[in-house]
């Protein structure tokens, strides 16, 4: 089961192109100035299991998926099952939106999660940091990681934007 807050479909602002974003509840970083404080409660939301996300993200043949919250890490193992089924099911590609840093996310608690993903944005929202012209992120600290190259390379690996 994934504690979720929301799912918005056909979104654009969680990554590039058309997204069917995954809201999940909970986040114990609790950043100033975050956008979604109401996703920072555990106890939000509903449960959904894998199979009823697997409808809503193959619905939509054209969207990408993004996991976002909250922060999905606190419920690493479970989207890490969902990661799995949208890979074994769709071509879609996956982001990630979390506030841990990816060096911190390389534990057997999280790696599953992190070799299911395309994209990390990595690193808590510092407002001070504040940025709206960053691509697809609020603060400059926080980096567009290419995780499959990152885990290949054995070192962080930024995302380029083909356009």
């Amino acid at each position: 089961m994934i504690r979720v807050l929301d799912i918005i479909e056909d979104t654009m602002v969680d990554g590039p192109g058309f997204r069917t974003a995954i809201y999940c509840a909970g986040c114990r970083h609790q950043c100033a100035g975050c956008h979604n404080p109401q996703s920072w409660a555990f106890d939000v939301g509903r449960d959904m299991t894998v199979e009823q996300l697997m409808q809503v993200i193959v619905a939509d043949p054209f969207a990408n998926v993004t996991f976002t919250g909250g922060d999905p890490m606190y419920q690493a193992a479970a989207f890490a099952e969902l990661a799995r089924a949208i890979h074994r099911d769709t071509n879609k590609d996956i982001w990630c939106f979390t506030g841990f840093t990816y060096e911190s996310l390389i534990q057997p608690e999280q790696r599953e999660l992190l070799s299911q993903l395309d994209v990390l944005v990595d690193g808590p929202y510092v407002q001070r940091l504040r940025d709206p012209d960053l691509l697809f992120r609020g603060s400059s600290n926080q980096r567009l990681i290419d995780v499959q190259a990152s885990l290949y390379a054995g070192e962080v690996v930024l995302w380029q934007s083909p356009i």
